[in-house]
């Protein structure tokens, strides 16, 4: 069929093309965007978790545009970075980075993370209306992997800018820009940091590059900014959807505010419920394979859709309605398999503290425009809000007589 992700409708709510797809087959042979070059986009729940471990579904996106006419210009420390091996290079690249994102690692960041929230929250409106997406979902996760990579303060903004031009949907050319000034912009503090050292987890890359033979300086140009984009992206849409969510769903909403104690119970439901990732990053099939009924040749994208997978209704009843009561921890949000989202520890203890303190702090929070006003990010792969503005009401004492 032709291109089903480009309809007007689908950036503000993809699931009733999703459905559609899905329910005349899990895995649908699509074109998308410009190119007449045809994909498989994979819609249901158990195509997409078998998707996400098949072997003969490859990330190597050098290896597959090898040979091919392109007039992009993705900066190389964008078009393939670790998200675009496969093993053993993406298992050693992956091993290098993993243990500052351990539960333990994201645990002794928790009071800095609830520092940096409350200081957010003190700098909003006493009352009247607010943009949590850009007064909290995008500085949140920004400010955290900054302070990890010791990106200096002065800088965050400007990085938070060209990583939102990366996804920035039709838009090639701004896309490319962006890729070559975030990559010079790691490459040169990378330099900085060589020349001044300190004790961010960007100085122990450095160092492992610099006093061993396990990382290239491209690989380190590299993770640094996958690091740095990938750690503030998909927890800025987890946010903003969530606290949207438990907006529009006041049974939801009244049992986290009776019980702050539960959001993080709940986590894993409202990220089933509205991905922050809507459709995965590249893949494609290094020889014929099937996927659930549908014959997929060789040579072949690949696109498998979170979002699209965690609410199929096989998997889950009820899909399209967010259940506090649901057992949802097999949800496809953060992938799976060796892909499976190294940040997912962090992006969940961000959530957490962010969801009880705007609860707690808020309790007479409200969305300011109609759900159908609301603007979403112009992306395929990512689903989240380009602002969210709400109203709190302070509650005020009757006065007697």
């Amino acid at each position: 069929m032709s291109d089903p992700l480009s309809c007007p409708e689908f950036l503000h709510n993809p699931y009733p093309v999703y459905d559609a797809l899905r329910s005349a087959a899990p895995v649908s042979r699509v074109t998308t965007g410009s190119s007449s070059r045809p994909s498989y986009l994979v819609t249901g729940y158990a195509e997409a978790k078998a998707a996400f471990t098949d072997p003969r579904l490859s990330k190597d996106t050098a290896r597959f545009f090898a040979g091919l006419p392109s007039h992009r210009n993705l900066h190389p420390a964008v078009a393939h970075t670790m998200l675009a091996t496969d093993p053993p290079q993406h298992t050693r690249l992956r091993r290098l980075v993993t243990k500052a994102f351990t539960t333990g690692a994201v645990a002794r960041l928790r009071p800095y993370i609830e520092h940096t929230v409350d200081r957010l929250l003190d700098d909003l409106p006493v009352e009247g209306e607010a943009d949590l997406v850009a007064a909290l979902a995008i500085p949140l996760p920004v400010t955290v992997i900054c302070q990890m990579l010791g990106v200096p303060e002065c800088d965050r903004a400007q990085v938070r800018a060209w990583s939102n031009d990366l996804f920035a949907a039709g838009q090639p050319q701004r896309i490319d820009a962006a890729s070559h000034a975030v990559a010079g912009y790691m490459a040169d503090l990378i330099a900085a940091k060589r020349t001044e050292p300190d004790n961010s987890l960007l100085r122990d890359l450095i160092t492992v590059r610099d006093e061993g033979d396990q990382l290239s300086e491209e690989e380190l140009v590299s993770l640094a900014v996958l690091l740095l984009v990938a750690g503030h992206e998909t927890t800025t849409n987890f946010i903003g959807n969530a606290i949207l969510a438990l907006l529009q769903h006041p049974d939801l909403l009244d049992r986290a505010r009776a019980n702050p104690g539960r959001i993080g119970s709940m986590l894993d439901e409202l990220l089933r419920y509205d991905s922050p990732v809507g459709i995965a990053t590249f893949r494609y099939s290094t020889e014929a394979l099937t996927l659930g009924d549908t014959e997929v040749p060789a040579g072949i994208p690949v696109l498998i859709s979170p979002g699209a997978a965690n609410r199929d209704p096989s998997r889950y009843p009820r899909p399209d309605h967010p259940d506090a009561d649901r057992d949802a921890r097999a949800h496809l949000a953060f992938g799976h398999g060796i892909h499976r989202c190294l940040g997912a520890p962090l992006a969940l203890a961000e959530a957490e503290i962010t969801l009880r303190a705007v609860l707690t702090r808020f309790p007479g929070l409200r969305l300011a425009v109609a759900p159908e006003g609301l603007q979403w990010r112009r992306t395929r792969l990512m689903r989240g809000l380009e602002s969210l503005p709400v109203i709190r009401q302070v509650e005020r004492p009757v006065p007697l007589g």
